[in-house]
């Protein structure tokens, strides 16, 4: 962890730490207290529904339930569209500090919808936050890789997906009966999404604003010193100064990169190809589904649901824990083993679940199932699920980043929005055998990611830039 000191943590957790909160946290809050919000839709919040039937069963229930769900990943891919504008308008620092403005309405329109017995405005919410979790997956990474030491560029990238991962099972911690999941306390449970933003705003203010885009994007050459020595401590900047000042002179030449010219120019045609592909395979791998059975597999060997719960809690810490270690691993192993290493994992597991299946009458294979979901969710957690966020910002120089960034990011939550609305209905066509498309998935990425994706360990963004265009 050579290149690490006080100053650059400090900038680490007031961006990434509460940015990746909003992500994590609201993707997993309304898994536990669905039944109980359910329950309040049928008899406070939507008139003229059958109170005779059971909330989950009740179609008005269900469509304003799937509507709530799904609309945060609407608000992801609308963040992810204007993420460029923002980055580039604002900088990557003002772009989180502005966003937090949204995490406040959501939260007030989220925390006051019962009291007002109002689905809309819990609709309306969760839209909000969404958009708010689609610019912190854009702008949060575009800011650690421009802060970072080349070195650390991988293990700093981690951060962000470690921390969803811990705010998912925070989320699911609070969400227990025992604690906020309640008739009176998922309100609360909504509202806590403006307590890390208000954190945010008063620590984010102490750090300086990405050194590149001071320099590349502003011209202020002294100002972005002073952001570097702020960051660097002790460490000479000038080596890092110069390869900016490069970096400067070749933007020059190419002007900033539009969406448009993203597509057109050649040159940016296969690292976006390799961006957008990679933020497909992560949505597409089936963790999702894998997740979503996970309590299904857990009471089939004979858990209580109150244990399967418990269970899928377990799962969860353990996929922070093998996130901490990919985190540890990236610098050493490269971003492409780790990814081959995860997708070959995953594709073990998926066929091995599909043949398990079969064979289901039998108790230990029950128990067979339950181990092979842990080893999924761990094989994710190696590669698959923090590299993509970093690996986009890394294959772009400055002058394309904020461009390439805004469409990765807006096709990883338009795919998290397939995988969410087809899911269930494939499931109910083909049961289990869901699987198998999954491990087809699954093995064309693993030859995409074996013949295209490129190393880029420990090289600057010109070294990276030099290879693809050897490449053409």
């Amino acid at each position: 962890m050579a290149g690490m000191n006080p100053r650059l943590a400090f900038a680490i957790v007031s961006s990434a730490c509460w940015s990746a909160f909003q992500h994590g946290y609201n993707t997993g809050v309304l898994n536990a207290p669905q039944a109980i919000m359910s329950e309040w839709l049928q008899k406070e919040a939507l008139t003229g529904t059958n109170v005779t039937l059971p909330a989950k069963d009740d179609p008005k229930v269900t469509t304003v339930w799937s509507i709530a769900v799904a609309i945060y990943c609407v608000g992801g891919m609308i963040g992810g569209v204007i993420t460029g504008v923002i980055a580039d308008r604002f900088g990557r620092k003002g772009g989180l500090l502005l966003n937090n403005g949204l995490v406040f309405i959501a939260a007030a329109l989220q925390g006051c919808a019962k009291l007002a017995n109002s689905s809309e405005m819990l609709i309306v919410g969760r839209l909000i936050i969404g958009v708010n979790s689609g610019l912190n997956a854009g702008l949060t990474p575009m800011y650690l890789a421009e802060i970072s030491p080349v070195s650390l560029r991988g293990s700093i990238g981690t951060v962000y997906q470690l921390v969803i991962t811990i705010t998912i099972l925070l989320s699911q911690v609070l969400g227990l009966e025992s604690v906020l999941g309640t008739d009176g306390g998922w309100p609360l449970l909504l509202a806590l999404a403006a307590i890390p933003a208000l954190i945010q705003c008063c620590t984010l203010p102490l750090c300086p604003e990405s050194p590149k885009y001071l320099l590349l994007n502003k011209g202020a050459e002294l100002h972005a010193q002073r952001a570097l020595n702020w960051l660097r401590g002790d460490v000479a900047v000038h080596a890092e100064m110069e390869e900016m000042h490069q970096e400067a002179e070749k933007n020059k030449i190419s002007k900033k990169v539009t969406l448009r010219e993203l597509f057109r120019n050649r040159q940016l045609r296969q690292p976006l190809l390799i961006a957008m592909v990679v933020m497909v395979a992560q949505q597409l791998s089936g963790i999702n589904a894998v997740i979503f059975f996970s309590t299904d597999i857990f009471q089939s060997a004979n858990l209580s649901e109150t244990q399967s719960q418990y269970a899928t809690l377990g799962m969860g810490a353990m996929n922070v824990v093998m996130t901490v270690i990919s985190l540890l691993l990236v610098e050493v192993a490269g971003r492409k083993t780790l990814l081959l290493t995860g997708f070959t994992g995953m594709l073990f597991c998926t066929v091995a679940l599909c043949v398990a299946n079969l064979y289901t009458a039998h108790v230990w294979v029950s128990y067979v199932c339950i181990a092979l979901v842990i080893l999924f969710v761990v094989m994710f957690a190696v590669g698959p699920g923090s590299i993509p966020w970093f690996l986009v910002t890394e294959l772009f120089n400055q002058a394309a980043r904020p461009a390439a960034s805004s469409v990765a990011v807006t096709i990883n939550w338009t795919a998290n929005f397939i995988v969410g609305l087809s899911f269930l209905p494939l499931t109910l066509i083909l049961g289990s055998n869901t699987f198998v498309i999954f491990a087809i998935l699954q093995f064309i990425f693993i030859l995409f990611i074996a013949f295209k994706v490129p190393e880029t360990k420990n090289k600057t963004i010109e070294e990276i830039t030099a290879m693809f265009r050897q490449q053409m």
